[in-house]
């Protein structure tokens, strides 16, 4: 896609309300928790069609969780929803202890993730839930792309058992699937073929590694284009085939390279016993981010199609 065509931008935060609800018209278990936050996780249309269905805790993260819990053993299958700084921070101890080690099911989901809070500051920005949520034995954790793949996630989740982390941006976002697309966990969507280097995103950066992969195109490289939106288990059949088939591997997230995609692409490739192939991990490089937007603190870390592209070139210059 061409960066000066307009296209429409999509808030996956709709698209998780509007899955969430149409689950709950099917299924009388589904319950839903937030910490003050019906607005901003766009529950208010939930709340209206399902008032003793939707419980605002408040400001009490960790209270929240532990009643998620006791929902979940008492036959409920409770989504708790907030803001994934606070919620994943917050009660980092009641996801260890009374949804993962006791595998109960409970959803996660945070909104507002990444930089998406840039004006509020380092305080506010969740650039590191990936990273201490995937250290948690028996945590699955999903990042989608895009409205197609958010609410198919909500459901794929609605079936799954034992705990899940779901991660939805409010930056708008295209749509990078077809209608007939089928997300899977646990599975790599290929979205363009490529032999000479492998570029791998989640959630908001799936859209700029596609375009990068169109830039590097017209210099004659061939640009493979994984959205891995289940960092874990990761799909390590399609990272291993990036391995054996092209001849470096970019990964781009929204995220610290300490611990999140970035981090487990690379402890596939160092595990995988196949050939030499270069990783390259764009993401926050291990620093509190600046105050500012969220379009100034992506370009500022260079997660841009422009910043993609520079990243391959300099892996395959390695060739």
């Amino acid at each position: 896609m061409s960066q000066d065509e307009t296209i429409e931008l999509h808030d996956c935060r709709n698209a998780f309300a509007s899955a969430l609800e149409a689950l709950a018209e099917r299924d009388p278990r589904v319950m839903v928790l937030c910490n003050d936050s019906v607005s901003s996780t766009k529950l208010t249309h939930f709340a209206e069609r399902y008032p003793d269905r939707l419980l605002n805790i408040g400001i009490a993260e960790q209270a929240m969780l532990g009643m998620g819990a006791g929902l979940a053993i008492g036959g409920k299958l409770p989504f708790i929803a907030g803001a994934a700084c606070f919620l994943t921070a917050r009660a980092l101890e009641q996801i260890k202890n009374d949804l993962a080690y006791t595998h109960t099911n409970v959803k996660i989901c945070g909104v507002s993730t990444g930089l998406a809070y840039g004006p509020l500051g380092a305080t506010h920005h969740a650039i590191e839930d990936i990273a201490w949520l995937r250290a948690i034995a028996g945590m699955t954790i999903i990042v989608p792309a895009d409205p197609v793949e958010s609410a198919q996630a909500v459901e794929a989740a609605a079936e799954t058992e034992g705990p899940i982390y779901l991660r939805f941006s409010r930056m708008g976002v295209p749509i990078v699937h077809s209608p007939d697309y089928q997300f899977r966990i646990g599975r790599a969507a290929r979205l363009r073929d490529g032999s000479d280097v492998t570029l791998i995103a989640c959630g908001t950066l799936v859209p700029r590694i596609l375009e990068a992969a169109e830039r590097l195109a017209r210099q004659g490289i061939t640009a493979r284009v994984l959205n891995m939106a289940t960092i874990r288990p990761i799909d390590r059949d399609a990272i291993v085939k990036a391995v054996a088939e092209t001849d470096a591997i970019v990964t781009a997230e929204e995220h610290t390279i300490y611990g999140g995609l970035g981090s487990a692409v690379a402890e596939v490739v160092a595990t995988a016993g196949t050939r030499f192939c270069p990783v390259g991990t764009l993401g926050i490089p291990g620093v509190f981010a600046p105050t500012g937007s969220a379009e100034f603190l992506m370009d500022y870390f260079g997660l841009t199609p422009k910043g993609i592209v520079n990243a391959a070139m300099d892996l395959l210059a390695r060739r």
